[in-house]
């Protein structure tokens, strides 16, 4: 098959033709490797890699170094909402949903974080940092933050949902705040994640509180910008 090698670079037709034919291809299935495609295109290699580069930018395609370039699924659609919970709310869309405990951590607080858990000045915290999968691949970095008298309801915590841990030890939290942002990720999210340094990611600062109205968790989570769209209830 050729390409027709009209005035538009020889690489953005090409990458025309193959976003199409992803439409015709299951989340999870691999492309045919560079050469096959050079050959099938009649264009040289750098050609299909950059052709290739244009679609991991735009989020449809994901390259997995000794594996190959696998098909995404499309942007999930995230509801924040004051009772919504990650693994719950993504679980119920028919994803396979994975929590990984990285690390957990006590340090002194900063300014903000007293501001909004209510804490005095360089009081304690507990700070669990999470890696979420959807569907074995890594989608978001969550940083959950706790006053450290709650540390006894996350001495055993060692992965899946966080909140449904807390739930199951009676303490129910509601989203009260959310502060939506983007950023281009550091190197170490960029190799947690599987994704390049130059992709954004999208930011969200959350506070949930008890049912008495306290503020319990401040959690900052960093997820891939081509992998999520949220959701404001009005």
């Amino acid at each position: 098959m050729h390409l027709s090698r009209q005035t538009e670079p020889l690489y953005r037709e090409l990458a025309a033709v193959l976003r199409e034919e992803l439409r015709h291809l299951a989340p999870g299935d691999y492309l045919p490797g560079e050469i096959q495609l050079a050959s099938r295109f009649s264009v040289n290699r750098h050609t299909v890699r950059r052709a290739v580069d244009e679609l991991v930018l735009e989020g449809r395609l994901l390259r997995q170094q000794g594996k190959g370039t696998r098909v995404l699924a499309k942007p999930l659609i995230y509801p924040v909402e004051a009772g919504s919970a990650y693994s719950e709310s993504l679980s119920a869309l028919g994803h396979r949903v994975e929590a990984q405990l990285l690390e957990r951590r006590q340090r002194a607080a900063s300014q903000e974080e007293c501001q909004h858990l209510q804490l005095p000045d360089a009081a304690p915290l507990i700070e669990l940092s999470t890696l979420r999968l959807l569907d074995g691949q890594p989608v978001s970095l969550i940083r959950h933050r706790f006053c450290a008298s709650r540390a006894g309801l996350l001495t055993d915590y060692q992965g899946g949902s966080l909140r449904q841990h807390l739930a199951e030890r009676d303490l129910h939290l509601t989203r009260t705040f959310s502060l939506i942002g983007a950023r281009l990720p550091s190197r170490e999210e960029a190799a947690r994640l599987l994704m390049p340094q130059h992709a954004p990611l999208l930011t969200v600062l959350t506070l949930s509180r008890d049912v008495a109205g306290r503020p319990v968790e401040l959690a900052l989570s960093t997820s891939r910008a081509d992998r999520f769209q949220y959701q404001v209830a009005p």
